[in-house]
């Protein structure tokens, strides 16, 4: 029976690079696994994405080589998945991977039996290698499939035990949290923290920032849990090794001195060498972390730094309709990073000679380079005040930057994948939204809320339920959307109400979160799932909590519970994010500085949450000014909410608690500052309200 390549009926771009191999491929569907059993041949899954580097290598030297096409028709189903479409299909086989070789990465190469239990897993192979592993498992199969059979049983059996040895422990003593001052889940808490703190300052690097050696990742959620624990402990060093790594980091070839934005990770230990491609999340959330370094610091070089990484995600990810694009390439004609480095003559012939050389002067470019013999612009040579002195630099040479940019835009631009995920559009809702309500600039907000329409537009199933869908592209919204689309979007949206106040806002994180909880929730261990109750697809239910380059949805699920709950006036939401921590307690305690986003919320159990009832007439300029000075404070634990006359009666249906707040007699305007359930007495003066949220 001939095999036909299936690939070019999809709209994901990472599998329409396939449509063309010799290999048949097929999707991940039920047609697929069904063609297997009639054949009773074993799947070869190959999975990656498409702006993958060593994925690119792999379909250009063996899945376009028609020698591999035949191998694999002959003897296998060939399934290809786009990682960033299904994580849930590309996690479980990942575990796999780590299980049996020790390591991971894409492409993800598995071989599995019809019904899904995987016997074999590597990452990249060359032609050479694969071609000899794919004829020594196709003989093994034709002589002795039941052997292969039951490892598959075995390696799936083995992981399911291990999620199931996986017991909760307890941190609340008794049904619900009580996090008071010298309380013992306070202080339990504050040992995991400290733990990841202990772990953290091993590994940091004193010279560069960041933590281990190369290869080197940014981590800006573990930025924020050292910005934050900072806050609630007092102890400048752990400031100091944020700082430290968003100040080279940002000076580093790491981020596009010229056209703005960061790529992936740094090859090397001092943030130079990128690999080049940018992807979405990782410039909002560090979008995010920048913001969060500048309302601690007052540093203008920050907020500098947040906003040209937004106007990178504006100008190059933005599509028309208002969602986010995923990612951009590192490679350009197959060589890596050919779109971003520079000759030195190339430079001076843009610039003219004497600007040309003090150029690069300024940006370490030399005629024998830095990268392959070309030259990758950075501020490192600087020294320790680096980005601090980016405004400066950004002044004196900003009529240069902008001429290098409108001439590296003449160059063949890397290839962009166009498909809007769920999950990584909530993270840029929520950088957007909090830049418009940290730096107090409108456009921000318009981005933001023109995202969120699109998302409720293209990406929920109808307009009257919040059933989300994972993916939009090329005109398709497909796959039931996962536990980290709901969480990742739930946190876009609460940052979306704290910049504009609109109780609208929280009333769709409210039905979001209803539909999280009920269709991923595991109420007998603690967390979530990844994919949906009635998710039938992989021979095994996982959840995940470790956070690795994206935080996990149980970590953000865990922030968002303990703002929701004062927000909503939903306290039971507090005591599912203490179960979340103790679902994953034992691993918390080993590996902490594993869990940095889920700490992050941690440590907000630790700090005294405010909720912050600011109450008014109606709208006007003195209310208006005093949450934008409120808005420019670091106050990461404490969430303001206006009522007045126009947001009263919408923000009854979702907190009733926060719309019977009245004003207090011959004031313009009262506060209420609250922990919890407990109310202080108002306030109405500004000067004592400030002093109140500082101590």
């Amino acid at each position: 029976m001939t095999i036909e390549n299936r690939l070019n009926e999809e709209k994901s771009p990472y599998l329409r690079q396939h449509a063309e191999n010799p290999v048949a491929w097929q999707p991940w569907d039920e047609k697929a696994f069904q063609l297997a059993r009639q054949q009773k041949r074993p799947v070869f899954l190959s999975s990656g994405y498409s702006t993958c580097h060593w994925c690119h290598v792999m379909e250009e030297e063996s899945f376009s080589d028609q020698e591999v096409g035949e191998v694999l028709n002959e003897n296998f189903i060939p399934i290809k998945v786009d990682r960033e479409e299904q994580p849930d299909v590309d996690s479980l086989y990942m575990e796999v991977c780590q299980a049996i070789t020790g390591r991971g990465g894409w492409p993800l190469t598995v071989v599995m039996t019809p019904d899904k239990k995987p016997f074999f897993a590597r990452t990249y192979l060359p032609k050479s290698q694969l071609i000899q592993i794919l004829e020594e498992i196709g003989r093994q199969w034709q002589q002795n499939p039941d052997s292969l059979i039951e490892r598959g049983k075995k390696i799936i059996n083995s992981l399911s035990d291990k999620h199931k040895k996986t017991q909760p422990a307890r941190i609340s003593v008794g049904e619900e949290f009580k996090g008071g001052e010298d309380s013992p889940e306070r202080t339990e808490l504050k040992k995991l923290c400290d733990g990841a703190v202990s772990g953290l300052r091993e590994s940091f690097d004193e010279k560069f920032g960041g933590f281990g050696s190369a290869p080197k990742f940014p981590q800006p959620h573990t930025l924020l849990f050292l910005l934050r624990y900072h806050h609630i402990t007092g102890d400048e060093s752990l400031k100091k090794m944020a700082l430290k790594t968003l100040d080279t980091m940002a000076a580093g070839g790491i981020y596009d001195q010229i056209g703005f934005g960061f790529s992936r990770y740094a090859t090397d230990r001092r943030w130079l060498i990128p690999h080049f491609e940018k992807m979405l999340y990782d410039n909002a959330l560090l979008a995010s972390a920048y913001l969060e370094a500048y309302q601690l610091t007052g540093t203008g070089s920050y907020a500098r730094t947040a906003r040209e990484i937004l106007t990178y995600l504006e100008r190059d990810l933005l599509g028309e309709k208002g969602g986010f694009y995923t990612a951009e390439d590192a490679d350009v004609e197959g060589e890596e990073g050919k779109y971003y480095i520079w000759e030195k003559e190339e430079i001076i012939d843009i610039l003219g000679k004497e600007k040309g050389e003090k150029f690069c002067s300024e940006f370490a470019i030399t005629k024998s380079g830095n990268f392959e013999g070309k030259n990758i612009p950075n501020l490192l040579g600087r020294g320790p005040e680096n980005i601090r002195g980016r405004d400066k630099i950004w002044q004196e040479w900003n009529e240069e930057l902008t001429r290098l940019f409108q001439e590296r835009e003449k160059r063949q631009r890397p290839f962009r994948d166009e498909k809007v995920l769920t999950g990584w559009n909530g993270l840029a809702l929520a950088a957007f939204a909090r830049a418009g309500r940290v730096l107090q600039e409108e456009k921000y907000l318009e981005i933001a809320r023109r995202n969120l329409g699109f998302i409720k537009e293209y990406l929920q199933e109808n307009e009257n339920e919040v059933k989300l869908y994972a993916r939009y592209c090329r005109g398709e919204s497909r796959y039931q959307g996962y536990a980290r689309d709901y969480a990742f979007l739930i946190r876009g949206i609460i940052e979306l109400y704290r910049a504009d106040q609109n109780p609208e806002h929280l009333k769709l994180a409210r039905a979001l979160n209803d539909e999280l909880l009920t269709e991923f929730w595991d109420e007998e261990q603690g967390g979530l799932n990844q994919t949906r109750s009635d998710s039938d697809d992989l021979p095994l239910t996982r959840k995940n909590f470790q956070d690795g380059a994206l935080p996990s949805a149980n970590s953000i699920a865990a922030e968002n519970w303990i703002e929701l709950s004062g927000l909503i006036g939903d306290f039971e939401l507090t005591d599912k994010a203490v179960k979340i921590l103790e679902a994953v307690y034992g691993q918390l305690k080993k590996h902490p500085q594993s869990f940095t986003a889920l700490l992050t919320a941690a440590a907000g159990l630790t700090a005294d949450r405010r909720l912050l009832y600011l109450v008014t007439e109606k709208e006007g300029d003195k209310m208006s000014g005093l949450l934008e000075g409120l808005n420019r404070k670091y106050l990461p634990f404490t969430s303001p909410m206006l009522i007045n006359d126009h947001t009263r009666e919408k923000l009854a249906e979702v907190n009733e608690q926060a719309a019977s707040r009245q004003l207090k007699e011959k004031t313009e305007w009262t506060a209420y500052i609250c922990e919890g359930r407990t109310c202080r007495p108002p306030i109405a003066d500004e000067e004592e309200l400030i002093q109140r949220l500082k101590s």
